[in-house]
């Protein structure tokens, strides 16, 4: 036990850096162990969609969903939509796809409707680039449905 003392007084920063590290590893753990929103492709949200009930929320700001978005998404921009929850009420017990440009936005979405009591929530990986470059899905633009490999 005097020797490890001994090296974390002979070595304090990279002991607090390990320290550090592990609890970032540890809450990074937890928070993939419990939360309670599931991901998934898009090719997956694709199906979803084709079932016929899943609603469509895109978290980007209105500027960015005006330049394109997936066909019947809803647009409600991350800073807006605790306030907008109410609208929602109606598709608790449903599929809520969340979108973003890159799935980042989507996360923080996804926590906030599990814990207004939204049942199946789910955020799909990758966001709209993952949409468009990856699985070359197509989106609309203006009114147009575009093939995401002709908006290049």
């Amino acid at each position: 036990m005097d020797r490890y003392l001994e090296f974390i007084l002979n070595h304090y920063i990279l002991s607090l850096a390990l320290a550090v590290v592990t609890y970032l590893l540890l809450q990074e753990l937890f928070d993939l162990a419990f939360k309670k929103f599931g991901s998934v492709s898009p090719l997956l949200a694709v199906a979803k969609m084709n079932d016929g009930n899943a609603t469509i929320i895109d978290v980007r700001e209105p500027q960015e969903f005006t330049q394109s978005h997936i066909e019947n998404a809803v647009n409600i921009p991350l800073s807006k939509l605790p306030e907008q929850l109410s609208k929602l009420e109606a598709h608790k017990k449903e599929p809520v796809l969340i979108v973003c440009q890159n799935g980042a936005r989507s996360s923080s979405a996804g926590k906030l409707l599990t814990k207004a009591g939204f049942e199946q929530v789910f955020v799909i990986t990758g966001g709209l680039q993952a949409w468009e470059n990856d699985y070359k899905l197509p989106l609309k633009v203006s009114g147009k449905k575009i093939n995401a490999e002709l908006s290049k």
